[in-house]
C-alpha cells in the first residue's frame, strides 16, 4: 500500500508539474529579419562583346567611381555591387532601403536632380569637358523609374564617353544602376540598359 501511495503521489506531482508548465506562456520567437532588396546579377546587364563578371556585394555607399552621385545616398542602409568586362565597359547597382517611404521618395528625387545636373557641374569643373545630356524616359515598375544618358568628349584628345543612369523605387527601397564605355550614345545599348532597369527594381522585394 505504502509503494501505491508513493506511486500515486509521485504521478501527481508529475501531473502537476507538467500542467505549471503548460500554463507558462512560450516566449515568442523573435520575428524574421526583413529580407534584403535583391541586386542584378552578371547575365542581367546590357549585352556585351564579353562576359560580365559582377564584384562582390559591398556595404556602404561607393567610395569613389559614381561621378554624378556622390554623396547623395547615406551609407547606412546603403549596399553596392561593380560589374565589368574585358572591354573596359563597367556598371555599378547602388541600393538604399530608407527608414521610411517618404525619405525613400525624397532620396530618389534628390538623386534624379544629381543626374539632371551632372553635365554642367562637370563642365564647371572642367571648361574643355563638351557633351549633351538627356531624359531618356520613365519606366513603368513598382513605384517608377528614370532613365538618362550623358554623352561626354574632350576634342583636344579625341576621345569620347557614354554613360547611362537610371533611378527606380519600390516602397522604401531606391536603386540606382550606372553603365559605361567609350563612344558615343548611338552606339550605347539603351534598350537594353532599360529592360536591365526594369529588371533591378522589380526584383528589388
Amino acid at each position: 500500500m505504502r509503494n501505491l501511495r508513493t506511486a500515486l503521489l509521485t504521478v501527481m506531482a508529475t501531473g502537476l508539474a507538467a500542467t505549471a508548465l503548460a500554463q507558462v506562456p512560450a516566449a515568442a520567437a523573435p520575428a524574421p529579419a526583413p529580407a534584403q532588396p535583391k541586386f542584378l546579377s552578371a547575365n542581367q546587364l546590357p549585352a556585351s562583346h564579353t562576359p560580365w563578371t559582377a564584384g562582390p556585394i559591398r556595404k556602404g555607399a561607393p567610395a569613389e567611381g559614381s561621378v554624378c552621385t556622390t554623396g547623395v545616398a547615406p551609407a547606412a542602409g546603403t549596399r553596392h555591387r561593380d560589374f565589368r568586362t574585358e572591354l573596359d565597359t563597367n556598371a555599378r547597382q547602388t541600393i538604399t532601403v530608407a527608414p521610411t517611404t517618404a525619405k525613400a521618395k525624397a532620396l530618389a528625387a534628390e538623386l534624379r536632380s544629381a543626374l539632371e545636373t551632372c553635365l554642367d557641374r562637370l563642365k564647371e569643373q572642367d571648361p574643355g569637358l563638351e557633351g549633351e545630356a538627356f531624359h531618356q524616359g520613365r519606366i513603368t515598375v513598382e513605384e517608377g523609374a528614370h532613365v538618362y544618358s550623358i554623352d561626354t568628349s574632350y576634342p583636344e584628345a579625341g576621345s569620347t564617353d557614354i554613360g547611362l543612369f537610371s533611378v527606380g523605387r519600390d516602397g522604401r527601397t531606391v536603386t540606382v544602376v550606372e553603365w559605361g564605355q567609350m563612344g558615343e550614345l548611338d552606339g550605347a545599348p539603351l534598350a537594353g540598359f532599360k529592360k536591365t532597369t526594369r529588371t533591378a527594381v522589380a526584383k528589388l522585394h
